[in-house]
């Protein structure tokens, strides 16, 4: 069962607001790089969401101005030790998404500042993207840690912006600014940061007003269109399990260039 006093710690926060469910990223000192724990937080704010008729919206935000969520904390990675364990993170990563995407009512991620690596398949999987002018989305990982987004996150994405600026973000690495991830259709909207809170509460109360049906069927008729993917297991393994993501993890505590070898 959801448990408001496990929701309310010091990584993440969540609130009813008249109908209009709050969640917040909280770590603002390590740009809401996200825990496992804060993962599995996301996942039982939507089961709230699910069960609690009062909630019609659910709104997702990063605490600070610096970060919507800058993706899973590094020390994570440190306990993947086997094939296994690397599979085993990428399906406890996709529950957690899969419930975001199919939660009942509609998800509204308000970007501003990063918004990377797990922090973007996160805002992939909302309904409504709106950011901050401030925003820099991107999924760095060729030039960081040298590890693969799951099928599923690629297929995700491929679905909002297409297969060849799917390839243009991963391969060059680079992080685009609000204005170029509108233009991918990335975000819908671009506000002045200081705008961004009372925007994004707006559209949430414009969606929490219409006919909740309607919204979840067309969430549903769209998920059921999406061709089924296979499992990716052995690409994630590839990854993982390879010496250059041990430099990646490496070379980024260290703060230096790491030294890929594709081995």
């Amino acid at each position: 069962m959801f448990r408001e006093r496990r929701i309310l710690s010091d990584v993440t926060l969540f609130e009813n607001r008249d109908g209009i469910a709050h969640f917040v990223f909280n770590r603002p000192h390590a740009r809401n790089a996200l825990t496992f724990e804060m993962y599995e937080h996301l996942r039982e704010a939507c089961e709230k969401a699910d069960a609690d008729r009062s909630i019609k919206a659910l709104l997702i935000y990063g605490a600070g101005e610096k970060a919507f969520a800058s993706g899973t904390d590094i020390a994570e990675f440190r306990a993947l030790q086997s094939a296994q364990d690397a599979v085993d993170y990428e399906i406890k990563i996709e529950r957690v998404l899969s419930t975001l995407e199919k939660c009942r009512v509609p998800t509204i991620a308000a970007i501003a500042g990063a918004c990377t690596g797990g922090g973007a398949a996160i805002a992939a999987c909302c309904d409504l993207r709106i950011a901050a002018s401030s925003a820099k989305i991107g999924f760095p990982i060729a030039r960081t840690l040298g590890n693969c987004l799951s099928v599923a996150n690629y297929g995700r994405l491929a679905g909002i912006i297409g297969a060849a600026r799917v390839k243009d973000l991963i391969f060059t690495a680079r992080l685009i600014d609000a204005e170029e991830a509108r233009m991918f259709g990335l975000v819908g909207e671009v506000v002045a940061p200081e705008a961004l809170a009372a925007r994004a509460e707006e559209l949430a109360k414009i969606v929490a007003s219409h006919a909740p049906l309607t919204l979840r069927a067309t969430k549903e008729a769209l998920l059921r269109l999406r061709p089924p993917m296979e499992t990716g297991e052995d690409l994630v393994i590839m990854c993982y399990r390879s010496a250059d993501f041990q430099e990646g993890m490496e070379a980024f505590l260290a703060k230096r260039p790491p030294q890929w070898r594709g081995q």
